[in-house]
C-alpha cells in the first residue's frame, strides 16, 4: 500500500522569503532572490506535445520560462522571444530546451515593433518548419500613483507590449494555424480583482479575457482552439521590476494559500490546454490563483 502523502500546498515549490529588492524593467532571472523555480528540477515529460512547434512571447523568464521547458519535455520544439538585455536568461532557457532533446529558436526584439511582432509566426515556420501552439505570455506593469500620474507614453507601453502585440501576432499566425493548433493567451487575476495601483495593466488583462471569449467561436470552426491563464500572484523578476518599495518581502501573502506561486506550479496548466486531452476546451479562463476567487 502507497503510504506516501501529497505535499502540503502552503509549503510545496517554497524557496524561501524574498527581501526587499528592486529592479529595472523588465528584469532578469539572475537578479531575482531567491531565484524562481521554473521546474528544471522537478517536471517530468510524459510526450504530451510530441511533435509539436510552440512560439512562446517573453519565454525568457517566469512563467514563459517555466512552460517552454516543460513543453520541450513534453516533446515540442520551441521559440521565444525577449528583449535584447534579457539574452542571457534566454540563452539558458534555449540550453534546457535542447537538453530536453527539442530544438530552441532564439528570437530577440521588441514586441512593440509592429513591423518585428507581426513576423514571428513566418521566423517560427522557416525555423521549425511549423507553428502549433501560440503562446501570447509577454506583459508589462508599472506601479501606479494615479491615472492622473501616467504618462502617454508608459500607458503606450502598457498597451503595446500587452494587446497590441497580441493582436499583431494572431492577425498573422492565424492563417497559418491547421486544425487541432492552440492558443493560449496569459491574462491575470487583475482582470476580475484590479489593483488601484495596476489599472493600466488590469485593462489589458481585462481585455485579454474579451479576446478568448471573442475569438473562440470563430476560430473553432477551423478546429482551433484558444483558451486563457489567469495567475494570481506568481514570483517572476516582473515583480521586483514593478517599483513596489517595501511590498515584495509580502507579496502573494494574501493568497488563501500564504504564498505566490512558482512559475513551475503554472506550466502544467499550459501543458494541458495546448494538449490533446483539452480538445473540448475553447473560449475558457483558467484560474491558477492559489484560493484567489476569479
Amino acid at each position: 500500500m502507497d503510504t506516501s502523502q501529497p505535499e502540503d500546498p502552503r509549503q510545496a515549490r517554497d524557496t524561501g522569503s524574498m527581501p526587499e529588492q528592486q529592479q529595472e524593467p523588465p528584469g532578469t532571472t539572475e537578479a531575482t532572490v531567491p531565484h524562481p523555480d521554473h521546474g528544471e528540477r522537478t517536471y517530468k515529460g510524459h510526450g504530451r506535445l510530441e511533435g509539436r512547434s510552440a512560439l512562446i512571447t517573453g519565454g525568457d523568464s517566469g512563467i514563459g520560462r517555466a512552460v517552454a521547458i516543460a513543453f520541450a519535455r513534453e516533446g515540442a520544439d520551441v521559440a521565444l522571444t525577449y528583449l535584447p538585455e534579457e539574452a542571457k536568461d534566454a540563452a539558458e532557457v534555449a540550453d534546457q530546451v535542447r537538453e530536453a532533446g527539442a530544438r530552441a529558436e532564439l528570437l530577440e526584439g521588441d514586441l512593440r515593433d509592429e513591423g518585428w511582432t507581426s513576423s514571428l509566426p513566418e521566423r517560427v515556420l522557416d525555423s521549425l518548419g511549423k507553428l502549433d501552439i501560440v503562446v501570447l505570455n509577454a506583459a508589462y506593469q508599472q506601479e501606479r500613483d494615479g491615472i492622473d500620474a501616467v504618462p502617454t507614453e508608459e500607458f503606450d507601453r502598457v498597451l503595446r507590449t500587452n494587446l497590441y502585440s497580441q493582436f499583431w501576432i494572431l492577425r498573422s499566425a492565424i492563417p497559418h494555424l491547421k486544425a487541432g493548433a492552440s492558443i493560449i493567451i496569459t491574462s491575470s487575476i487583475q482582470a476580475v480583482q484590479p489593483s488601484p495601483t495596476l489599472f493600466d495593466y488590469a485593462m489589458t488583462k481585462a481585455a485579454q479575457v474579451a479576446l478568448v471569449k471573442a475569438l473562440a467561436p470563430v476560430l473553432g470552426e477551423k478546429g482551433i482552439r484558444i483558451n486563457a491563464v489567469a495567475p494570481g500572484p506568481v514570483w517572476t523578476p516582473l515583480i521586483p521590476a514593478t517599483g513596489w518599495p517595501g511590498h515584495v518581502p509580502e507579496f502573494g501573502k494574501d493568497s488563501p494559500l500564504g504564498r505566490p506561486a512558482q512559475p513551475a506550479e503554472l506550466a502544467p496548466a499550459y501543458v494541458l490546454l495546448a494538449s490533446e486531452e483539452a480538445s473540448y476546451i475553447s473560449g475558457s479562463v483558467y484560474p491558477v490563483t492559489g484560493g484567489k476567487p476569479f
